[in-house]
């Protein structure tokens, strides 16, 4: 497996890019340019990559594909199949959205996101990007939610039996399906669960932390590695059974002080297992 993190720093050329991705010890990275780019830059930071033995884990499409605002889904739909074109461009293991929400904040909560209808709504728009961009490289992604499809390993599975393309896979943030307080203490149960199966179909993971708050009702929140309850072991056992360029991303950390110290914690919790990161 490759850890990976964004680079909070700036640069103008793929050696440049390897520079800062080697300063860190990143074996795997996001994606470094815009679909706006040539081709010829496009191939210039996919070759630096390969030679440089790092992966690019994923490009985003972060945005709502469900949206209720029509003109909204439109440029959702849009932007995800741009996005998933440039993940194949680049030879990125994965493009990655979320499913969307019905409601006004494109990632947050609603009722109508756990329906049936919601369900129908993400299956088509999910084929719909497949279809019309016809990937042959790459694995059009959704990240789990809390509150919206897949938010389970069995939702998940459901989710792909139900869109049926072969270039639909997954995208594993354990992390934001941990949506109830057994998820939380009993995560490495959960994750084994998810990997059992999830597994042949990961892509991508996501690697942080959770936390549960000694307060009314429910709170949970995400953390960094190593400040929170997750248990990691789970997580690089699960890991082990993947192939071997399988990316853990690190994200949603404000600076590179905070990266450090986490990429830290993760190697460390790896190592005790013969693992290296």
């Amino acid at each position: 497996m490759r850890l990976g993190g964004p680079i909070l720093a700036s640069f103008d050329s793929a050696a440049e890019w390897i520079a800062l991705l080697q300063k860190e010890g990143y074996r795997a990275a996001l994606c470094p340019v815009a679909a706006a780019a040539s081709d010829s830059e496009v191939e210039e930071y996919r070759k630096a990559s390969a030679e440089a033995d790092i992966v690019v884990a994923e490009v985003g499409a972060w945005s709502n594909p469900i949206s209720s605002d029509p003109s909204e889904r439109q440029k959702a739909l849009d932007y995800c199949k741009t996005q998933l074109e440039l993940a194949d461009r680049i030879g990125a293991r994965c493009c990655v959205n979320i499913a969307g929400s019905r409601g006004s904040r494109w990632d947050g909560p609603h009722p109508d996101n756990l329906s049936e209808e919601t369900f129908a709504m993400v299956v088509q728009s999910v084929q719909e990007i497949i279809d019309s961009v016809g990937p042959s490289e790459t694995f059009y992604t959704l990240e789990p939610m809390p509150w919206i499809f897949p938010d389970s390993p069995d939702s998940y599975l459901r989710l792909m039996e139900a869109v049926d393309r072969h270039r639909f896979a997954v995208h594993l943030d354990i992390v934001n399906m941990i949506n109830n307080p057994w998820r939380c203490f009993f995560s490495a149960q959960f994750t084994d669960d998810c990997f059992s199966k999830l597994g042949p179909a990961i892509k991508s993971c996501h690697g942080k932390d959770t936390i549960i708050r000694d307060s009314l009702t429910v709170h949970l929140e995400e953390a960094a590695p190593g400040q929170g309850m997750f248990d990691f072991s789970a997580l690089f056992r699960g890991m082990k059974g993947l192939p071997e360029d399988t990316p853990l991303m690190l994200e949603h950390l404000q600076t590179m002080e905070e990266y450090r110290a986490a990429a830290s914690h993760l190697r460390r919790a790896a190592a005790a297992m013969d693992i290296e990161l």
